[in-house]
């Protein structure tokens, strides 16, 4: 498998569209043209369910990127792999689809035919590629429809913006027009429109609703090809989790059902990969600042073991929990609300504001009992509740009083931010006293250094304490 981004722009064209002259966009610059005979054959569920999250698989036949190819949504463009021409889609592809075919069959769709006219812009001083032109002619089929069209796709290289300006500027003076759609199989093979509440509200909570969709499926992609997205899948699951608690009386809540607590129990599970990330790098840092004669016996090797120790099984139980049929409910839930969010369509700008205050006042309310009581867990309660204060003002902002939000939801992070910093030490904590008890019942080993470790904790739990108390 291999990986490529992909940044490129689509123009609308007609069939007398004469494409300008490209050769003195670079100053110095060369033009190599190709032509080339692409068919590429695009597959997805029956209920189109890869589509439904912008995912495009096709296999693709006629030159040097003959194969299959997978785009998936990423910031600034898209995000390209490519496997091996086979006849079927290979194992590893269908695997890495579950989540999102959520174990369907996966079967054409349609088929796309390309005369591609290709234009390779180089800067000859630098000896780079600027940019890619390629002129069009597609036929297509489904199905459904059969239709035939003209298209300008431009792929970026390491041109400047400068350069993409003279370009862009070439072609609409040449009659081109941004493409109305995203990709050749929406033009013959429209993606299900995703239902929008009528309210300017509501749908400012169905899209807040949708990013943190769309991040915890671009988690599931990323955790089965084996990297490590859990902090921004967690993050997306909380945004997710409060947007539930803090809106329920304005979502459909025949539609949302327990679904938090299913929420809950993924998020778990990458917490407990996720904790002992967290405490690795924390210990392993205020070793470094220790002086080395302070660091008594193998403490390094120690703490790497006895967290791997905890980590290797966690990460056991994610992979195991992400083919069980309770996570794929999971993901079918988030697969139809992509495109028929649970808002109710007459919600307004004013119920929104009133859960956020109410979500605030909670906050508040919770910060100072817990500052008064000092207990760990109540002040774990009161970050939680700063979390959902926060994230309920994110949503609020495109609803106006964009200075005003930004002050509340700074506010809520900080409060978050402390308290977060102070739980930190809480499970810091516990983890190095468990170590120094078996440190100290292994031979060459002692306590001394963890009880460092566990002194410094505490000093950074106070002085959390004292910081959250002048948030008040």
């Amino acid at each position: 498998m291999r990986e490529v981004l992909e940044r490129e722009d689509k123009w609308d064209v007609g069939e007398q569209f004469e494409l300008p002259d490209l050769g003195d966009i670079v100053v110095g610059g060369h033009v190599e043209h190709d032509t080339v005979d692409l068919t590429s054959v695009y597959y997805d569920t029956p209920g189109r369910d890869l589509q439904a999250h912008g995912i495009l698989l096709r296999r693709r036949d006629g030159d040097d990127d003959a194969g299959w190819q997978l785009k998936t949504p990423a910031t600034g463009g898209r995000t390209e792999l490519r496997w091996a021409l086979t006849d079927s889609p290979p194992d590893s592809l269908t695997k890495l689809l579950t989540g999102i075919s959520l174990g369907k069959d996966l079967t054409d769709v349609a088929t796309i035919h390309t005369v591609r006219d290709w234009y390779r812009i180089r800067d000859a001083e630098a000896d780079e590629l600027c940019a890619e032109v390629a002129d069009d002619s597609v036929r297509a089929w489904s199905d459904q429809r059969s239709l035939a069209w003209r298209e300008i796709e431009v792929e970026h290289g390491r041109a400047t913006d400068l350069f993409f300006k003279r370009l862009t500027d070439r072609l609409r003076s040449a009659g081109a027009r941004p493409s109305r759609y995203e990709s050749k199989l929406s033009h013959v093979l429209p993606a299900a429109p995703v239902a929008q509440p009528a309210s300017r509200a509501g749908r400012a909570l169905a899209k807040y609703l949708g990013a943190q969709i769309d991040a915890i499926v671009a988690g599931d992609l990323g955790l089965r090809r084996g990297l490590d997205p859990i902090h921004d899948t967690r993050v997306a699951i909380r945004r997710l989790r409060s947007t539930l608690r803090v809106f329920r009386k304005v979502l459909d809540r025949s539609v949302i059902g327990d679904f938090d607590g299913e929420l809950r129990w993924f998020a778990a599970l990458l917490g407990d990969v996720r904790d002992c990330q967290v405490q690795y790098r924390r210990f392993t840092a205020a070793l470094d600042e220790f002086p080395a004669e302070l660091v008594l016996g193998p403490v390094r090797s120690h703490i790497r073991n006895e967290l791997q120790g905890i980590e290797l099984p966690a990460r056991a139980r994610v992979r195991d929990a992400m083919d069980s049929p309770r996570y794929l409910a999971i993901m079918t839930v988030l697969r139809n609300w992509r495109t028929n969010p649970p808002v109710n369509p007459g919600t307004t700008k004013g119920q929104l504001i009133r859960k956020s205050r109410r979500a605030w006042r909670k906050a508040d309310r919770r910060l100072t009992a817990a500052l008064g009581g000092g207990d760990d867990a109540i002040l774990h309660r009161a970050r939680k509740a700063a979390k959902r204060a926060r994230y309920a003002t994110e949503l609020l902002k495109p609803l106006g009083a964009a200075k005003q939000t930004k002050r509340i939801r700074k506010h809520y992070k900080g409060i978050q931010s402390v308290l977060g910093d102070h739980q930190d030490t809480v499970v810091a904590s516990a983890a190095v006293r468990r170590m120094a008890l078996s440190a100290g019942t292994t031979a060459g080993e002692n306590g001394f250094t963890y009880g460092l470790l566990f002194a410094r904790e505490q000093q950074i739990a106070e002085e959390c304490r004292r910081q959250a108390r002048n948030l008040l």
